[in-house]
């Protein structure tokens, strides 16, 4: 899910000054919805693909985690530093060649005859998404200065990003189960073709003013030390947590993040201004929303692996099993939207956050009897209408008394928080259930269908575990406005 704020410039936060009204404005915010709809679906889509792409390409269990850590970490690791690029090269320049760029890494990923190449292709299309999606928030941003205008072009925006997860499960599935998985990748190619001529027709160019810094030191380190993380905790799932590899590789990890932060400190234009992470509520919401993409991004990779390798169901049927996730999303959002002026962030965030726990919770009940009917679909909806609470209130209180030129770094970096979280959890997770797999197997040789279903308990129950530490917080760290006051 990408979290956006209208407000601002997603890439250094100054409001764009006002202009002339477009008369292509309509038709532009039609051709960047099909741009931002590509990048988002092509989480979702993925996870649909990935079992059958794992046995034809032959990637070890180990290993098939980097087909989403590797989009998800160059997206959230480059996100700050491509709103930068886009604000000061030309946001529809950067529109166009990442839309070109993201084509040409799907099309690579759908030849791909080998999962290194697959996996690197999956990277390309993340560091591409990195600059598309706040060039495209920002031309949205700059082409409506009217208030109503500006309501509806941004509900438009936020209902195709809202969606996107949903055609994604559902194209995924299609596609999968008539074609290939490689039109999985193959499809955003004309999408993303269509999408950058109807932005080269109707878009109008925009770039912001001032002195060019880009912070590339802070994006290398920050994405460095969040791959060494991934990499860390897959050679746990070879080698165990203790061997040399694994823990050079964590310490590694530990370094690189460290000296991220060291230079965020010292840097005349840094990717990400610390000052942005010393208030409260801020500073706690990054860390809740990088515990749920943690959470959700590994736990919806395992329903699909219970789906399709346990119960047997085909990709679309697979992707069909998903609605009801998505759509407790979108209804939960719509409802909290209404409550929020009345409740304020923190309850409905805390009974989001129950809710998901509660979900997480019932998977890890998982068995050889278990069904859709029976396990995943309450768990869905648990956990649909949970994160459905938290999301809206969550974008509130990132942004909630920010200053005016941190809006849109603040606002982008809750996204990122939620890929490298994402990221982290695909990882994490993946590295124990091998590892549950293995430790099974080896007490009772053949059981392949037990060892699968301990390892599944592990997984969801690790889920619960990082869903309560992120309830705890909703609770005991985020404060209340009246508490807040109070306070001051």
């Amino acid at each position: 899910m990408l979290t956006t704020s209208p407000a601002a410039e997603p890439g250094n936060g100054t409001p764009l000054s006002p202009a002339a009204a477009d008369p292509r404005r309509w038709l532009a915010l039609a051709a960047v919805s099909l741009a931002t709809l590509m990048v988002v679906l092509d989480v979702s889509i993925i996870n649909i693909a990935l079992p059958q792409a794992q046995q034809q390409l032959g990637i070890a269990e180990a290993n098939r985690h980097w087909v989403v850590t590797a989009y998800a970490l160059t997206f959230g690791g480059l996100l700050l530093l491509g709103g930068k690029v886009a604000d000061f090269a030309g946001r529809k320049r950067t529109l166009l060649i990442s839309l070109v760029g993201f084509a040409c890494a799907s099309a690579l990923g759908g030849i791909a005859t080998t999962a290194p190449l697959f996996i690197a292709a999956r990277a390309l299309q993340g560091l591409f998404a990195a600059a598309l999606a706040p060039a495209a928030l920002a031309l949205v941003n700059g082409s409506f200065t009217a208030p109503r205008e500006r309501a509806t072009a941004f509900g438009v925006y936020a209902a195709v990003q809202g969606t996107g997860g949903a055609v994604g499960l559902l194209f995924g599935g299609l596609l999968a189960e008539y074609t290939s998985w490689r039109w999985c990748m193959f499809v955003n190619v004309p999408i993303a073709l269509v999408a950058a001529a109807a932005a080269g027709l109707t878009v109008r160019e925009s770039r912001a003013a001032g002195v060019r810094r880009y912070d590339i030191p802070g994006a290398i380190l920050a994405t460095g030390g969040a791959g060494a993380l991934v990499a860390g905790f897959t050679l746990a799932a070879e080698s165990g947590w203790q061997s040399a590899a694994t823990l050079g590789t964590l310490a590694a990890a530990a370094g690189l993040l460290g000296a991220f932060v060291f230079t965020q400190a010292r840097h005349p234009a840094p990717m990400l201004p610390l000052r942005i992470l010393t208030d409260r509520n801020r500073g706690g919401t990054y860390l809740v929303s990088v515990l749920i993409g943690a959470g959700m991004f590994g736990v919806l990779l395992f329903i699909t692996y219970f789906l399709q390798v346990t119960l047997g169901y085909l990709p679309l049927r697979a992707g069909l099993a998903f609605l009801p996730f998505s759509g407790g999303i979108v209804l939960a959002s719509l409802a909290v939207s209404a409550l929020l002026p009345r409740t304020g962030p923190q309850p409905p965030m805390v009974l989001g956050m129950l809710l998901a726990t509660l979900g997480m919770l019932w998977l890890t009940r998982v068995s050889g009897t278990s069904t859709w009917l029976s396990l995943v679909l309450p768990a869905e909806m648990l956990l649909g209408v949970g994160l459905g609470f938290v999301f809206v209130p969550l974008n509130s209180t990132a942004l909630s008394g920010i200053e005016p030129n941190d809006a849109g770094v603040a606002s982008a970096l809750l996204s990122a928080t939620q890929q490298v979280g994402g990221a982290l959890g695909v990882a994490l997770l993946n590295a124990l259930y091998t590892a549950r797999t293995a430790t099974h197997l080896l007490e009772s040789p053949g059981d392949a269908a037990g060892a699968a279903l301990t390892a599944y308990r592990l997984v969801f129950a690790v889920g619960s575990g990082l869903f309560s530490v992120a309830t705890l917080l909703t609770i005991f760290w985020l404060v209340s406005p009246k508490r807040q006051s109070s306070l001051v």
